[in-house]
């Protein structure tokens, strides 16, 4: 077995890594950037080498550095993470010419599935099931409308080289496939420098499902069960579980024998996962194989109990499996939600800065991974587990230059109904302040009835927010046990406040038990009859609802009991009431005394400020151009300036014909949100 290992990575995967590195025994390398100094892999790993500048291609993608880095430090093998070098076959190569083992697939391998063409040929040789399709080259956009009408519409049209959406359309008739088949091309040639195009059916109410493979290099091959991966936003995954909610045990098995089957054909050995599309009928299909270790791999090790980043070590080191096809059992269900730097009510638009507040929910350890001792860590135990995969720390910060992921947040139950309620609870105990994430949004797709139903495709977020996401409107029981909250400890507030003030002597004998609690638009006059216990809160309508807490004013999370029910709320306080956010509501909750009810009543409503002639910068960033100057006349749809997040460049354009009355800002500023850039006459 190996003494040292490096990580060439960064973030949650690289803690990841040094977690099970650890508990091996063996010593870890972490390589970090300028950006990365402070970062908590950094901290973690047993030493650390600093590779360069923020850019990862000044850094953590150039082999050079990372190799220097191996040999200053004597490690003795590098696990890539994911993401970066992971399926860089060059990088593979240059290791095994070190000597320095590659904790990973062969490099054939990875060349061999890294592209699309190639790995459906492969695919269709070892008898895997794939979409029909023309794998060849495919000269015109003639000839595109030919295969495309041999296969039926619809079709999907993709790049060979391509990844993350790029170079793909989807064409329904003869003009959208000749359309298509263009843009695709243009596309991938400027994306991947690479403009072959192959053309495949399109599957209509497709799910995402995935199979995990582990091979040894003696020949033996298992798959441990399938992830779903259907939640994905622009093609980028959200919300993954293991099990399907929607295979059956053939189909499983199915599946999971023809993964293999791939595997081996290509002398795979490592953890991989084989990806497939599969239809509302149970037909399935192969996607693609990634060779490396998925973001998602949580899931499927909280449900068999198998430390997929000790297997990969361990084969990385000559070592035959230890886990046989017979030894693996699927335990309860897993369920992750990737929580990440961008605000959901801003078109998911990435946000950075730093973290002025993270407080995770605590770990627990349960189910199969505590019983195979893999837990990593002194979690304590419960009959649902809590598992959070981060590599971020409070007053950390969310830097511009890598993936906007902040932590997986897992949990683990012998239900799917039980881990779907065990992670409401944990998202709603998760405290993040000072950027925008999409904790509200996750929390909201846990609560959707679909996602409850398990009836979901890979259209589910499109198809349920096709706006955008605004925000969540709470059922009215569910306001009202809020309501009930916020009056008792609105109350227990007023008694510490009137206490600290010294204003009197009897103090819980003079606080009112009346009042009126305003939130989403209602009020609701409540009487309180407290007790050592707790409060009973009494509404208009006669129904009362017990709570009780040991909730105290300043703490910014609640966890409450409302007639035998557990509520968890993030607390803010603002003046007469308090910012409540819960189950991916965001609540401004008023408490009045009667009198001030009144009075509140005869209050105009306070206007936003009009912005309608102000361009506003949408998010953290860096103007990189100004297209407009002051005086010029606009049209509808037009570029007026194009602001750099992220590494990413975002154009923004004028909603509607206007002139440009001021330009505020100029290329090389840096704005926060909000700020106004140019304003309109």
């Amino acid at each position: 077995m190996f003494d040292k290992i490096l990580i060439a990575n960064r973030g949650e995967i690289a803690c990841r890594v040094i977690k099970s590195a650890r508990k091996m025994g063996i010593k870890t390398v972490a390589i970090y950037s300028d950006a990365d100094k402070q970062a908590l892999h950094v901290q973690m790993a047993d030493e650390a080498v600093h590779i360069g500048p923020p850019p990862a291609n000044q850094s953590y993608i150039v082999i050079d550095k990372v190799m220097d880095a191996i040999r200053g430090t004597g490690a003795q093998a590098v696990h890539p993470g994911y993401g970066f070098l992971s399926e860089n076959a060059k990088y593979a190569e240059a290791l095994e010419a070190e000597g320095v083992a590659f904790v990973g697939p062969p490099k054939g391998a990875i060349e061999a599935m890294g592209d699309k063409i190639t790995s459906k040929k492969i695919a269709q040789d070892a008898d895997v099931s794939t979409v029909p399709g023309y794998m060849g080259l495919i000269e015109d956009a003639d000839e595109a409308v030919k295969i495309s009408n041999q296969i039926g519409y619809p079709v999907m049209i993709k790049a060979s080289a391509g990844g993350g959406g790029k170079g793909m359309r989807i064409a329904w008739s003869d003009e959208e496939a000749r359309e298509g088949f263009q843009s695709s091309k243009n596309e991938a040639a400027n994306s991947f420098g690479d403009d072959r195009i192959f053309i495949e059916k399109f599957v209509t109410q497709p799910r995402h499902i995935e199979i995990q493979v582990l091979c040894d290099t003696h020949g033996n091959g298992i798959y441990l069960g399938e992830r779903e991966c259907s939640i994905q936003r622009r093609n980028q995954k959200v919300v993954e579980e293991a099990p399907s909610p929607f295979l059956d045990e053939a189909t499983r098995k199915a599946m999971g024998e023809q993964a293999v089957a791939l595997a081996k054909a290509v002398g795979y050995a490592s953890a991989g996962t084989v990806e497939f599309i599969v239809d509302g009928e149970k037909n399935f299909y192969f996607l693609e194989m990634n060779t490396r270790l998925q973001v998602e791999h949580p899931v499927t090790e909280l449900i068999t109990g198998v430390d997929l980043v000790e297997q990969m070590i361990r084969i990385a080191a000559g070592e035959p499996l230890s886990v046989s096809q017979d030894d693996v059992t699927l335990t309860g269900w897993a369920i992750e939600n990737r929580l990440y730097a961008e605000d959901p009510y801003r078109g998911f638009l990435p946000s950075i800065g730093r973290l002025t507040r993270y407080r995770p929910p605590a770990e627990v350890a349960a189910g199969p991974m505590q019983a195979a001792g893999t837990w990593h860590g002194d979690a304590p135990t419960g009959e649902t587990a809590v598992r959070n995969d981060t590599g971020v720390y409070e007053g950390g910060e969310i830097s511009m230059y890598y993936d906007p992921m902040i932590a997986k947040l897992c949990t683990w139950a012998p239900t799917r109904e039980a881990a779907i309620e065990a992670m409401r609870v944990a998202l709603d105990s998760f405290e993040v302040e000072g950027i925008g994430h999409n904790l509200p949004f996750v929390a909201a797709v846990m609560d959707h009835p679909r996602f409850i139903s398990g009836d979901i495709t890979t259209a589910f977020i499109a198809e349920e927010y096709p706006d955008g996401f605004e925000g969540v409107d709470l059922p009215a029981p569910d306001l009202r046990r809020i309501a009930a909250a916020c009056a008792a400890m609105y109350r227990v507030a007023e008694i510490r406040r009137t206490q600290v003030s010294g204003r009197m002597d009897n103090h819980e004998r003079r606080v009112g038990d009346n009042w009126v609690v305003a939130l989403s638009g209602q009020s609701w006059p409540v009487t309180i009859a407290a007790d050592h216990d707790g409060s009973t809160v009494t509404f208009e309508d006669g129904d009362s609802l017990r709570v009780s807490s040991d909730w105290t004013p300043g703490d910014q999370l609640a966890v409450l009991d409302v007639e035998g029910v557990s509520l968890v709320l993030k607390v803010g306080k603002i003046p007469g009431g308090f910012r409540i956010r819960s189950r991916g509501a965001d609540l401004k909750v008023q408490v009045y005394s009667p009198r001030q009810a009144e009075l509140a009543a005869l209050m105009p409503e306070k206007l936003p400020p009009d912005t309608s002639k102000m361009l506003l910068c949408p998010m953290p960033g860096l103007i990189v151009k100004i297209d407009v100057e002051p005086g010029a006349e606009v049209q509808e749809g037009q570029a007026l300036c194009t602001v750099e997040a992220m590494k990413m460049e975002n154009i923004l354009r004028a909603e509607r014909k206007g002139v440009v009355s001021k330009v505020n800002a100029g290329p090389g500023d840096s704005l926060a949100v909000d700020d106004v850039i140019m304003e309109f006459e």
